[in-house]
């Protein structure tokens, strides 16, 4: 039986920090092509750059940590590791991306229950999904 004088502090997601090689120009590119909004900076070495979603409901941390390997995103499976992001319209913003440099991950595709989904790579190999939810999951 639980403690009652033991209460949950309910947490609430704040951000997801990623070692890369160029924090200060992959936050610009989110920045630039998926009207993200860079909300702190940091100095060298690390360059952390915090980007917040229009909403600002979640947040990425992109820095650079020189004493640690940066991560081969270009050679993860998207499945082990991948950021996804909520758009209306996955097939255009896919074809805009591309053109700003991200490189397909296979073709988007439609789930059984109606969303579609697609995997992109950034120009820095990390893998980024869009949705279209044909019911939110989120508000």
């Amino acid at each position: 039986m639980k403690d009652p004088s033991r209460r949950l502090t309910p947490a609430r997601f704040e951000h997801l920090g990623l070692n890369v090689r160029d924090p200060v120009n992959a936050a610009q590119w989110y920045a630039d092509h998926l009207g993200m909004r860079i909300v702190r900076q940091g100095p060298p070495p690390a360059n952390a750059r915090f980007l917040a979603d229009r909403a600002g409901h979640m947040m990425m941390e992109l820095y650079t940590n020189p004493p640690d390997a940066v991560p081969d995103y270009a050679a993860t499976d998207p499945l082990l590791l991948h950021v996804a992001f909520m758009v209306d319209d996955v097939d255009s913003v896919c074809k805009r991306l591309i053109a700003a440099g991200a490189t397909p991950v296979g073709e988007a595709f439609s789930t059984p229950e109606g969303d579609r989904i697609a995997v992109l790579r950034d120009p820095w190999g990390l893998a980024i999904q869009f949705v279209k939810r044909a019911a939110p999951m989120l508000s």
